[in-house]
């Protein structure tokens, strides 16, 4: 099924509940968008749903609005232990936001409790939770939802809960299979009725999720919706009114370019995309002093309590900067974000979607930046014949500041900064090597000193991808790296503490370890043969000749042929008889020359 239209809720088929309406218009959405047109009254009329729509079309009220309308018309109320719906989603800040949305429809429903399952949290807190205020609707996470199932031992039976359960939603579901979600999924299908209503909701369309579809859905429509002004042919998966950029720049000029493009819109709200946490931590602790007088926020997955709060004072922020991993790519409504910037590509092109997804949501104007490497550019081509998404070249960053030797200074005067640095280098280089685009992001292509000096590097780090290469253009500090002491007195203590500890052990002797040959390589048993005979004349200091060994060996092969019956004795005499004449000249011709 495709739509390209939208209209106001009262021209919906199907007539919601007058609080819906209320609350709809309290939130002050005037009109559905096309997913929710779609979606709504196929969800009430007991319809399983697969809906692929562009990121930010409005998918979550597709749902949370079928969820209250299908758990008000249940014949029999559900008790306080009895879970209607459950709403699955890969990651925390998308629960979070779910679980807000849920939160201001059900106001109106006393009768309704809510709980949301989310890392980051004590599990023995959710099952108390859980087991003192109920729950009918449950917003959750995979990993902590599968842990729920299992904890009968705690008091919670959650798996008799979900017998009553009318509703399964997962949300953005190729990303629930791109995060290695998929045994966790079934472990939770497993408990779930098969009697029930699933929608299933995503950005882009995968094989792995087709699957998911025919294994969890029965009969579903399927459901594709299109910006407007998108040919019916096309199938653009970025918002209509995002304007998509790229520039080209050099590495050791890309973190100059970002510095001074986010000091021209210091006033605006944007999210700065990294490949990796410790990139992160590293450019997001020199941005704080690089860029003065704007909040700068960092997110990333190795953060346990702390996300949570983070996101929500981002997303209370008018302008600011958040600095952050792909954890914040998938289906994250931060309101009024101006622009995105890509100073990394993602590993995925899939994700490059929806990284730009988080501006342009629900109708508005928004901008998205990828800043490429110059061999990188043949990229652009490719996500707009593989994912359909076409990106204008912007010229480069005007009035740029080298901020390098600032970094630099920052490094030297802290330890826990130049870790960082280190960290952030290695960390780039391992997932340049495992981009999915690999015919274009290749590691040997990489200009490893130009590079280093744009992560402000004090010297090159040991690794694998720079063992036996020299790098003449790049020039390590002259300061001892050693004598870097960290600011926190207590790392410094601590690091004191070890230095003193490793030099007062004994160093143990490295042991000498010969290298075995191959099997194919190995002696034959007849040079194992002489060299064991050479060992033992050596040892016992023999005086036997090579002549006199030849001669014995000759006889030891005599007998055994006679042994086999392969000579006669008579043979055998003879040729004995024979080879001891020989030996006998030999031996007195040896005594006449001496």
């Amino acid at each position: 099924m495709e739509t390209t239209t939208d209209g106001t809720w009262d021209s919906l088929p199907v007539k919601l509940n007058e609080r819906i309406l209320q609350t709809i218009d309290e939130l002050k959405f005037t009109h559905m968008t096309p997913v929710q047109s779609a979606c709504i009254p196929l969800f009430m009329r007991n319809k399983d749903v697969a809906a692929e729509a562009v990121t930010g079309s409005g998918k979550t009220l597709a749902f949370v609005i079928p969820i209250i309308e299908l758990l008000l018309k249940r014949e029999e109320k559900l008790k306080k232990m009895q879970v209607g719906a459950l709403v699955v989603t890969p990651t925390r800040e998308l629960a979070l936001q779910i679980s807000e949305v849920m939160e201001k429809f059900i106001q109106k429903f006393p009768q309704f409790t809510q709980i949301l399952l989310i890392g980051g949290t004590n599990p023995i807190e959710d099952v108390e939770k859980f087991k003192d205020q109920g729950a009918n609707i449950v917003i959750a996470t995979p990993g902590r939802l599968e842990d729920m199932f299992r904890r009968k031992s705690d008091g919670l039976d959650l798996a008799s809960s979900v017998k009553s359960l009318d509703v399964l939603v997962l949300d953005e579901a190729d990303r629930l299979l791109d995060m290695g979600f998929e045994a966790s999924l079934n472990t939770i299908l497993g408990y779930l009725p098969k009697q029930r209503r699933t929608g299933l909701f995503s950005a882009t369309q995968t094989q792995e999720l087709e699957k998911l579809v025919r294994a969890g859905l029965r009969n579903p429509v399927r459901i594709t919706v299109k910006e407007k002004g998108v040919a019916a042919t096309s199938s653009q998966k970025t918002p209509a009114r995002l304007s998509n950029y790229y520039t080209i720049c050099r590495s050791e000029n890309k973190f100059n370019s970002l510095v001074t493009f986010l000091r021209q819109h210091k006033h605006e709200k944007n999210l700065v995309f990294f490949s990796t946490c410790a990139c992160v931590e590293f450019y997001g602790r020199a941005l704080e002093t690089l860029v003065k007088k704007v909040t700068v926020h960092c997110i990333h997955g190795k953060m346990k309590n702390k996300r949570n709060k983070i996101f929500a004072d981002f997303r209370a922020l008018k302008s600011g900067i958040l600095v952050c991993t792909d954890v914040m790519a998938r289906g994250i409504d931060i309101p009024d974000v101006n622009w995105v910037l890509q100073y990394d590509p993602p590993s995925s092109a899939s994700a490059f979607v929806h990284r730009c997804g988080r501006t342009a949501r629900i109708g508005n104007q928004g901008n998205a930046l990828v800043f490429l490497l110059p061999m990188e550019e043949s990229y652009v081509n490719f996500l707009a014949i593989n994912q359909k998404c076409p990106l204008q070249k912007m010229p480069p960053v005007s009035d740029v500041v080298d901020v390098l030797p600032k970094v630099k200074a920052m490094c030297l005067a802290d330890r826990a900064m130049f870790d960082r640095s280190m960290r952030a280098f290695v960390s780039y280089v391992q997932a340049y090597a495992k981009h999915e685009c690999s015919l274009i992001f290749r590691i040997k292509d990489l200009d490893f000193s130009s590079l280093a000096r744009g992560f402000a590097l004090l010297r090159l780090p040991k690794m694998p991808e720079l063992r036996g290469k020299t790098f003449p253009d790049f020039i390590e500090t002259t300061i001892d790296t050693e004598t870097i002491r960290y600011k926190d007195k207590s790392r410094q203590k601590q690091r004191k503490k070890m230095l003193a500890e490793l030099k007062d052990k004994i160093p143990f002797p490295k042991k000498h370890f010969i290298k075995n040959e191959a099997w194919s390589k190995q002696k034959t048993k007849k040079n194992r043969r002489k060299k064991m005979s050479a060992k033992r004349k050596h040892d016992e200091g023999s005086d036997v000749e090579d002549e006199d060994m030849n001669e014995l060996l000759d006889d030891t092969r005599l007998l055994k042929k006679l042994k086999k019956g392969q000579i006669s004795e008579e043979d055998f005499e003879k040729q004995i008889t024979k080879e001891g004449d020989e030996r006998g000249r030999r031996v007195v011709n040896h005594r006449m020359l001496f």
